[in-house]
């Protein structure tokens, strides 16, 4: 890892070669969509990324397999949580951010910077008068909810917008949700996230069995997977309410949950209530190179997420979505945010309203009973996410 201290030199040619500094608060080895979209696009054009972040714990071994430069500042580790903490960490970002980008841009003289979220924007507004660059902006749903609550930085972050050559959206509804708030006349790009095959490095044989074995899952039952971190607007509480409908359909039906979060105790005291505790099974955390095998072990994916007014949280677009469709499983979704650009109904899911239980037990009893239906949408979800890619660098529109 380059700490922006004493480095050995790039040659000439190769630090002339690198003219896009991508920073972003938060990137790998931390885990989430953010990190992973912002990952995929270095690996884009490896040659030309400088990268700039904060520090996280294991970075230095990560940082050294990569090829491309990467360069952070330090995040201290005593800051205090809540409120507090997170204002100070974003003190810490945006000023590090700003200062560090101009040391580097006196190294490697480079001609854009690409901000990798709607966080921390301030120091992307600085940067864009002080140097000679262009700059664009990735926003990807939080990140754009947050600066509109306040007018003071509304106001600063539609400033900073309009300073862009570029706004790149990872969804259409993000790109739609921002147009109608903000008044910004900059160019706008469309960019979906995309499945980084080689984040998968289980062995697959037999992973379906091991996964149910594991959980004392018959071969024989339906399997509802879910992934992704356990809050409210995700919605694994409308798939939990559903299994005793299944269950009294005579269906062979259980729910596995990959993530950890705030609600898990509320979803494990809901599944006992329900009668269903033997029936969802909690795997916790899952790291990104076993998670392979937690898809093949599913029948299908389910996440009914919706958009929680009281955390202004929505789902900007949903990588799982994709990813359970390049391990050919079909997918019950919520017709909300950015979902629909990741899931189409009939084609390779089925989406309902997050707020109709009888739409949500119609689509799941669909894909609990048809095993046609799933392999047919299953088969267009791994075709699906196969073909779709990046777009070509922004920077040569």
């Amino acid at each position: 890892m380059n700490k922006l201290l004493p480095i050995t030199p790039e040659k000439p040619r190769e630090q002339a070669s690198r003219d896009i500094l991508v920073i972003s608060r938060t990137f790998f080895p931390k885990e989430g969509g953010i990190e992973e979209y912002v990952y995929n696009r270095c690996l884009q054009e490896p040659s030309r990324i400088i990268l700039l972040t904060a520090s996280y714990p294991g970075d230095a071994a990560f940082d050294k397999n990569q090829s491309f430069p990467i360069h952070r500042w330090k995040l201290p580790s005593f800051l205090p949580s809540g409120k507090l903490g997170s204002i100070l960490k974003q003190i810490i970002n945006i000023t590090c951010s700003f200062f560090l980008a101009i040391k580097l841009y006196f190294r490697y003289r480079y001609r854009f910077i690409e901000w990798a979220h709607g966080y921390d924007f301030p120091s992307l507004l600085l940067l864009s008068y002080l140097l000679p660059i262009q700059c664009f902006i990735y926003l990807h749903g939080n990140d754009v909810l947050c600066p509109l609550k306040n007018f003071w930085w509304r106001s600063l972050f539609q400033w900073t917008l309009q300073r862009c050559t570029g706004i790149v959206c990872n969804s259409n509804f993000t790109k739609d949700y921002l147009r109608h708030r903000c008044q910004c006349t900059s160019q706008f790009y469309v960019i979906n996230p995309t499945v980084r095959l080689n984040k998968f490095t289980d062995n697959f044989a037999d992973a379906r069995n091991t996964v149910r074995q594991k959980y004392g899952i018959p071969p024989s039952a339906i399997v509802i997977l879910s992934v992704g971190r356990l809050v409210k607007r995700k919605g694994f509480d409308r798939i939990i309410e559903n299994l005793p409908l299944l269950l009294a359909d005579g269906l062979d039906v259980h729910y596995l949950i990959c993530g950890r979060g705030a609600i898990a105790e509320e979803l494990k005291s809901l599944s006992q209530r329900l009668g269903v505790a033997q029936r969802v099974h909690f795997a916790g955390y899952v790291p990104d190179n076993h998670l392979a095998s937690y898809y093949m072990a599913s029948d299908l994916f389910g996440l009914l997420t919706y958009f929680d007014t009281k955390a202004d949280s929505i789902e900007g677009f949903g990588i799982v979505y994709l990813e359970a469709g390049y391990f050919g499983k079909p997918v019950i979704a919520s017709r909300v945010g950015g979902v629909t650009d990741a899931v189409i109904n009939g084609v390779n899911g089925i989406l309902v309203s997050p707020d109709s239980v009888d739409e949500i037990t119609q689509g799941l009893r669909q894909l609990c009973t048809d095993a046609d239906l799933r392999d047919r949408l299953g088969s267009a979800g791994k075709e699906i996410a196969t073909r779709k890619t990046p777009f070509p660098t922004v920077a040569e529109y």
